[in-house]
């Protein structure tokens, strides 16, 4: 069965500038990487609605809730052949009140010791230059599919 993630591009315009906002993977594996790491917030779901799964991913992975109608962008396989579903919406949210859910991992590995680690381990506004270089490769079509939404300008 091929596993399924939805998550939602958020952007907002600044100084008539398109920036998105993107989350860095938590955990020890991540903590030392930065270009090609960066993601939507997503997550998997199962037997639930695609759009309300990324409404959820997206509270669990910065604990905000989000208001307003989601523009459906585009979806992605990654080489794995998870497929992602992106919805866009405009609004604004502060980096700073970043709260992820955790998960629990062995650490370090084979210590039999588990340790709880952020979804998440931060959040950020990139525009959309900065942000082709941050985002993982497999999500370069979210970021592309708004820029076209927008007109080549991003304005």
């Amino acid at each position: 069965m091929t596993k399924k993630s939805a998550g939602i591009l958020l952007y907002r315009k600044l100084n008539k500038t398109l920036e998105v906002f993107l989350v860095h993977p938590g955990g020890p594996f991540y903590s030392r990487k930065d270009l090609g790491t960066w993601s939507i917030p997503k997550g998997e779901y199962t037997d639930e609605d695609p759009e309300l799964a990324a409404r959820r991913e997206f509270f669990e992975e910065t604990g905000s809730m989000l208001a307003g109608e989601l523009m459906y962008l585009a979806e992605t396989k990654m080489k794995s052949g998870k497929l992602i579903s992106c919805w866009a919406v405009e609004g604004d949210f502060d980096e700073k009140n970043l709260i992820s859910n955790t998960f629990e991992l062995e650490w370090p590995p084979r210590s039999g010791k588990m340790s709880a680690f952020p979804e998440v381990d931060k959040g950020a506004w990139f525009n959309i230059e900065d942000a082709k270089e941050k985002i993982h490769p497999s999500q370069l079509v979210f970021l592309d599919a708004l820029v076209t939404f927008f007109g080549s300008s991003g304005s």
